[in-house]
Parts: structure tokens; sequence; C-alpha cells
């Protein structure tokens, strides 16, 4: 019997034995391979013992600073999620103090983000190579796709950070890429550099009162564009066009579309709501003003802020007619701008713009670099200068509401009730011509003055 108890312990001994595999795994490659497993199905978080965390944390501060400026920790922590990686680390020195200031300004423009991204991914090897293999080989392929040719001698501090996931080597240089120098050449070249040409008000035709359009480049031994007649004849100054009335029915521009514009233009920039309000609500102005810009018409807006409008009284804006008046005398038939106007005044130091109330005008004059409009406590300085120019409507803010200058009154009409003006009598006495006061004279001296005519 117990032959068959030892009998049967042998057999379940060997069938275990018989289980265990010919080849264990040893503990290290063993948590290497849950590490590893663990890391791909959780690609949104990052070992603490990464070599991410530890360039993080590492004295290669500079370099840290740039890759998060470069928003790069995301890529990163993809790529060490798939490989191990080699980080040509440079000093803060070599960033901070051998750099060119100009090319470390070039690459922190937002504008550039791409050539920061790809001089710092020229740093990584999407392997994990040491000290030796690194110096041995002649090229490496970066994860920039570009091959990195590493200088002799730049290698300072070699193996300084090893990690599960790579190795980082101190570096004395940052390696700039090919394609960041020839970008940055590009820049230094302005080859790039999209410039804007100042440009003032648009040219208008003084004979038409149309904007004047660029002529199309004529090609070498083509015939002239214009006849010859019209080539030679005068120019403005010597016959100038009239401009087109009210119902010529040729509307060249979109009046009503550019004031609409011109209202939007002064909602959106600020301060001129009261204005708009008045043009659109509580007045047809808008309309007038979009029918006489598509006949042909240029204006000149000088806006009141919604701080001079708020000044008007309850008995300025009553009576009837009355918002339309102070908006035409806000209205010059011509279109001016804060750079013709302050020359104007520099220049012949008074000037007076006709308005859409007639016959008045409003006087303009320079006064502390500026331009101001009218006279004593009703004048307005120039505020906002071109809030809005299209070549047809000039909009400029003022600080004040204008108000025509008032009429001389009679002295009679402005004396008080209780007194009444005194009756003078005045003894008119004819005028006679010198013939005849000198043949009465001679009469006279004869004895015959007793005619009519000459008593």
């Amino acid at each position: 019997m117990d032959c068959h108890i030892y009998g049967v312990a042998f057999l379940l001994l060997l069938c275990r034995t018989s289980a265990l595999p010919d080849n264990p795994l040893p503990r290290t490659a063993l948590s290497s391979t849950t590490a590893g497993t663990s890391s791909s199905g959780t690609s949104t978080g990052i070992n603490s013992n990464s070599v991410l965390v530890a360039l993080l944390d590492s004295h290669y501060t500079e370099l840290a600073e740039l890759v998060e400026k470069a928003l790069l920790l995301q890529t990163l922590e993809d790529v060490v999620g798939h490989h191990n990686i080699t980080i040509l680390a440079p000093r803060n020195e070599a960033i901070d103090r051998l750099v060119d200031p100009e090319f470390k300004q070039f690459l922190l423009e937002p504008r550039n983000l791409p050539s920061l991204q790809s001089i710092l991914l020229y740093h990584i090897i999407p392997s994990r190579l040491h000290s030796r293999t690194l110096s041995q080989q002649a090229s490496h392929l970066t994860l920039t796709g570009e091959q990195l040719q590493l200088p002799a001698g730049s290698l300072s501090d070699p193996n300084v950070i090893l990690r599960p996931d790579g190795v980082i080597h101190g570096i004395n240089q940052l390696l700039i890429p090919r394609s960041v120098q020839q970008d940055y050449n590009r820049h230094r070249s302005l080859a790039d550099i999209s410039a804007v040409l100042p440009t003032g008000a648009p040219d208008v035709d003084p004979r038409t009162h149309r904007l004047k359009k660029l002529a199309p480049p004529v090609p070498l031994g083509a015939p002239p564009v214009l006849p010859t007649y019209v080539a030679m004849a005068p120019g403005p100054n010597l016959s100038p066009a009239p401009a087109p009335g009210p119902g010529s029915g040729k509307h060249h521009f979109d009046g009503h579309n550019q004031v609409k514009d011109f209202i939007q233009t002064l909602l959106l920039y600020g301060g001129y709501n009261e204005l708009a309000d008045i043009l659109v609500n509580l007045t047809s102005l808008a309309t007038e003003m979009g029918r006489l810009v598509s006949e042909g018409y240029v204006l000149t807006v000088l806006a009141p802020n919604d701080e001079a409008m708020a000044k008007l009284t309850t008995d300025q804006l009553s009576e009837p007619g009355a918002p339309e008046q102070i908006m035409y005398y806000h209205m010059i038939p011509e279109y001016q701008t804060e750079e013709s106007m302050y020359n104007a005044v520099r220049r012949f130091g008074k000037i007076k713009y006709d308005t859409l109330r007639l016959p008045h005008k409003v006087v303009a004059k320079e006064a502390d670099g500026s331009v101001k409009f009218g006279s004593g406590e009703g004048s307005a300085y120039l505020f906002d200068p071109d809030i809005y120019t299209d070549g047809r409507i000039s909009v400029q803010g003022i600080d004040a509401v204008l108000f025509p200058p008032e009429e001389n009154v009679p002295a009679a009409e402005v004396m008080p009730a209780d007194k009444k003006p005194s009756t003078v009598t005045r003894h008119t006495k004819l005028r006679r011509g010198k013939l005849l006061e000198t043949a009465c004279k001679l009469l006279g001296a004869f004895g015959h003055s007793r005619f009519i005519t000459c008593q």
C-alpha cells in the first residue's frame, strides 16, 4: 500500500515538472514586457521614470523650456510609447549665450513655430544609442527625417541620464538643421515678408468724381490706348467737368452699401452710436446720403462723438427738422481726409468749407497741432481722424456738436419791450444839382429869386 502512495506522489511531481517552460524569462525581461504592455495599452499617461520626465526635471532648463513652448510634449509622449529615444541636450550656455540673439528671436516668434519644432526634433533620435555607438556612426536619422552628423568634440556629457525608455547625452552646442537655416536666411533676406505699401486716400478723378483705376500694362509696340484728341484734351485745371447732378441716371456707385458700411464702421469703432442712431432711426439721412453717393457725389462727415451728442438739449432736437439741420451742417460736399485738411489749414491759416446746410459754411483752422472747427465756445477739435475712408465717404470724429454762427440781429429787435424807441423827426432837405443851384444864385443877384424852383 505504501508503494502505491509513493507512486502517485512521484507521478504528480513529474507532471508539475513537465508543465514548466524550457526557457523561463528573467525577471528584468518580464518587468519590461509588462511595462511595455501597460504603456501601449494606455497611451494617455506617461511613466514617472520616463526620459521625458527626467529631461523636464534636469539641469537642461533652456531645452526643457523650449520643448514646452514648441508644444511638443504630447508628440514626444507618443514617440516614447512606441520605441526608445536618444536626446542630445545642449547646455544652457549653448542656448542662452552662444546662439545669435536675432536667431533666437526668430525661433520664438509665433509664426515660426514649425522652425522651432524642427530644430528641437533634430536633437532626438528614435533609437537608444550609447555614447560609443553615437560616436562611431557617421550619421543618425532624427525625428525630422533628416540625417544628423554629430560634430567632433561636441559630446560633452555622455550618458548623463539613463532611463528605461531612453538616454540623454549632453552636448556643448545647438545643432541647426539645414531646413531651419534656409528658413532663417529667407527671413533675413526679406523674401517671404509681404510688406504693405503705405497708401493714403484713394485717388479720385476731379472731372468725374470717380475712383481712378490703374491702367493695365501696355506691351511694347502696341497702339495707343487713348485717341490723340482725348490724350491732348485740357485737364481739370483748364476745363473742369461739372459733377453729375441729381436725376442724371448714371449710378456708377453702390451708395447705399457704402453708407451701410460707414454706419457699421461707426458702431464697431465705438463712441459714435448716437450719431448712427440719428442717421438711421431718427431721420432718413442715411437714405439721402446713399442716393447722393450713387449719383456720384462725395461727402465728408464731421461726426460728433457720444459725449458731445449727450450735451444736446431737448429743445434743440424737438423742433421739426432740427436733427436734419444739425446733421446737414456736419456734412461737407467734398472728400477730405485728416491729412488734406491739416495741410490746408497749415498753408492758408483758415479754410471755409461748404456744408449741406446752405448757405452756412464751417470754418477750420489750425490749433494745437490739429484741426479746429468753428470758433469760440462752440468749436470742436478733430478727435478721431479717418474713422472711415473709401474714396467716396470720409468720416472724421470731432469732440463737440457744431452750430452755424448766429446772424447779426438789428438793435431795434433786441431792445427791451418796456422801452419804446424814441421817434426822431428829421427834416430832409432836397438835394439840388450844381447847375440849378448856380442858376438860382445868378437870378437872385439880378432880383429874380421868386421862382418856385429856387425856393
